[in-house]
This record gives structure tokens, C-alpha cells and sequence, in this order.
């Protein structure tokens, strides 16, 4: 009896330290999601930390740890802490895909912190990574097509790969067998139309879009879609840099 007794108590005790733990993992969640939304990234990071040292397996705080890591790191001048952030970010995703390969914001954080940390490579070494950014950006919407942050990603791969210099083709041969054929401007436009059909409010959507109109020559589509990035609201801790690069584009076309 004495045992039995002993048994239920310590089973007791587990459980509420288990409901303990999911109450505070949620709250912390919470905090970081509060601090994200008032583009205080510092602060959500630190909160999905928290979450962490009680529960690394934690799939949503490793994924948003991994988003915070980078948006921190874009604002950072100093090459080497920049990198750093940037391949804390991809640890972090990888985390969130341990155990959840089918989950779609693992998937897509891991591309970006891969495209992030590209974007300060040498050439040779930026092709190599195109191949797994695309791998994550096509899973990320495997698992979720309604991801329009994976549209965007894949939008900006296909305009990067159209657009690559004669070294980069000679990698591009090397590493991807040539470069893919399914790769142009035209699938970029395609990519960020979705991503905006999803979310038309998120005007670095709108950005990119132009962008990749200018590029093709097609100024006054471009100009269409810098006007209508000035025209949203910022909702985004960079959407004040995405303005002022659509302005400059617009003074450039007008």
C-alpha cells in the first residue's frame, strides 16, 4: 500500500511539472511573439531562448529563434558577427527539423539563414549553397502552400540563378550540373505574385516584385509595384529600409 501510495504521488508530481513546463514554454513563446510584433527582436530572442533551456527540443521556439537570429543579424555591420548570427540561425532551424521534417517553417528558416549566409560568401561557395536553399524553400511549401515567405524565397533563387555572372555559370556547371533550366525571371515574377496573393499587405513582396521587373525592362509594371510598397503600412522591422529602397528605385524610373 505504502508503495502504491509512493508511486501516485511521484506520478502526481511528474505531471504537474510537466503542466508546469507547457504553461511556461507557452508564456515565453508569448513574450517573444509580443516583443517580435513591436520589432524589439533582441527581446524575442531572448524569450525563445528561455523556452529552449527548458525544452531544446521545442519545435516553434527553435524555428523563431532561428527567424530572430536573422533579422538581428541584417542590421549588423560587422562582417564576422553578422556570419555569426547567420549560422546560429541555421543551427537553430536544423533543431526545429529534428524530430519535424514535415513542418514548414523549419524548412523555410533553414533556407533563409542558408541564403543569409551566402549572400557573405565567395561565389564558388554561394552556388554550392543554391541547390539546399532551393530544397528547403520547394519543402517549405511541400509541407504548407500557403507559406509566402517560402514563395518569396524561392522568387528570389529563381531571379539569383537567371541572373548569375560568367564565373558563377563556370560553378554553376561544376556544382548544379549547369544552371537549371527551370530558373528565370519569369518563374521569379510568378514565385512573388503567389507570395503577394497570400499576403498582399507585406510590402517587401511588392519590393522584390519591382525589382525583378526593372530587371527585365519592364519599368512602368516596376514602378506599379514600388508605388503600391509605399502605399502599405509597415508591419515589419525592416520595412522602413524596403521603402526607402523603393523610393529610390521610383526616383531612379520617373
Amino acid at each position: 500500500m505504502q508503495k502504491l501510495f509512493m508511486t501516485m504521488v511521484l506520478l502526481s508530481f511528474v505531471c504537474f511539472n510537466f503542466v508546469i513546463s507547457q504553461e511556461s514554454e507557452a508564456s515565453f513563446i508569448s513574450q517573444g511573439d509580443e516583443a517580435y510584433a513591436k520589432f524589439d527582436n533582441k527581446s524575442a530572442l531572448e524569450s525563445y531562448k528561455k523556452v529552449l533551456t527548458i525544452n531544446p527540443e521545442n519545435y516553434e521556439a527553435n524555428w523563431k529563434t532561428a527567424r530572430a537570429y536573422v533579422d538581428i543579424g541584417e542590421d549588423l555591420e560587422d562582417d564576422d558577427e553578422r556570419a555569426e548570427y547567420y549560422r546560429n540561425a541555421e543551427q537553430f532551424a536544423r533543431n526545429a527539423l529534428h524530430n519535424n521534417e514535415e513542418k514548414s517553417n523549419g524548412h523555410l528558416y533553414l533556407g533563409i539563414a542558408l541564403g543569409r549566409v551566402a549572400l557573405d560568401a565567395g561565389a564558388k561557395q554561394r552556388i554550392k549553397m543554391s541547390k539546399e536553399i532551393k530544397k528547403e524553400a520547394d519543402l517549405a511549401i511541400k509541407y504548407n502552400d500557403q507559406n509566402d515567405i517560402a514563395y518569396h524565397v524561392l522568387g528570389r533563387w529563381n531571379r539569383k540563378i537567371s541572373n548569375l555572372s560568367w564565373i558563377e555559370k563556370g560553378f554553376a556547371d561544376i556544382f548544379l550540373g549547369g544552371v537549371p533550366e527551370d530558373a528565370s525571371n519569369e518563374a521569379a515574377i510568378s514565385n512573388f505574385k503567389k507570395a503577394i496573393e497570400i499576403k498582399p499587405n507585406y510590402l517587401n513582396h511588392h519590393l522584390e516584385l519591382g525589382i525583378t521587373y526593372e530587371m527585365m525592362g519592364e519599368d512602368e509594371k516596376a514602378i506599379e509595384a514600388f508605388k503600391k510598397c509605399l502605399e502599405l503600412e509597415i508591419s515589419h522591422a525592416n520595412d522602413s529600409d524596403h521603402k526607402k529602397t523603393a523610393q529610390e528605385f521610383l526616383d531612379d524610373l520617373q
